[in-house]
């Protein structure tokens, strides 16, 4: 099972589950955590091979992972914690596994806040991949994670999330980092589902307003899902509740108070 920790608020029973990004780990929410704790129950995650939760063995001669293995892995959580249902925070690629969750087992989600949502790779982070695929056998993977970092997270204002990225990166073994980046070299079929089916579940998108590669899209997608809302967070970039904690914590608290 996934390595993981639960805060248990005195009265609420409303949950929030938070999904970190390929590379972090559940330590980038930490500051999140001690304004979440007093209005919610709050779980944090370890995605597979990321912080604690250490490759398993069954792992150890499977070179390829899925969306649907990895949703699993949350769902076995939330399931072995007995949490019926919760709402989910995601960050980059977390974002994608809450909408795979979402689409797996509804009846668990009771909302979707979708921070630096990916949901479409534009031609220059096709090619970034694609490079990558190239080079990931005989390039160290950090080079390659630190050159990705840059690219998306390039500004001044974007160092310290580009810097915790990398830290908590170094972290992974490079077969790791191998499996993960294989994962996202086949998402478009799945993030052009996702584009086109609407799923009625109430969802925030919290994107910052240079965050150039993702937000024109989650733009389109907001137009054209009822269910969905937009909030742009201004001098901020792809990792918004790093860059912007307060304006990201009052923003989705006061979010999530209103789904009660």
């Amino acid at each position: 099972m996934l390595n993981y920790t639960t805060y248990l608020h005195t009265t609420s029973d409303k949950w929030v589950t938070f999904v970190h990004g390929a590379g972090g780990s559940s330590s980038i929410w930490y500051k999140q955590v001690r304004e979440f704790k007093e209005h919610f129950n709050v779980l944090l995650l370890d995605l597979r091979g990321h912080g604690a939760s250490k490759p398993h063995l069954k792992d150890a001669f499977n070179d390829k992972y899925t969306f649907d293995s990895i949703t699993k892995d949350i769902v076995e959580v939330i399931e072995y914690e007995k949490i019926k249902t919760s709402h989910f925070v995601g960050i980059s690629l977390g974002t994608i596994l809450i909408r795979n969750l979402a689409e797996k087992y509804p009846e668990r989600v009771e909302s979707m806040i979708m921070g630096g949502a990916i949901m479409k790779l534009n031609f220059r982070s096709q090619v970034l991949m694609r490079t990558g695929v190239v080079l990931k056998s005989v390039v160290p993977y950090i080079w390659l994670y630190k050159f990705f970092a840059f690219v998306i997270m390039p500004n001044k204002n974007h160092k310290e999330s580009r810097s915790l990225f990398v830290r908590e990166a170094k972290k992974l073994y490079q077969k790791e980092f191998i499996r993960w980046f294989k994962l996202t070299a086949e998402i478009n079929p799945l993030l052009r589902f996702f584009r086109t089916m609407e799923i009625g579940i109430p969802t925030l998108y919290v994107m910052g307003a240079e965050d150039y590669l993702f937000l024109p899209t989650i733009r389109k997608i907001v137009d054209s899902h009822k269910t969905s809302e937009l909030i742009v967070v201004q001098n901020c970039g792809h990792v918004v509740n790093i860059e912007q904690p307060k304006f990201f914590n009052d923003t989705v608290i006061g979010y999530l108070s209103s789904k009660k």
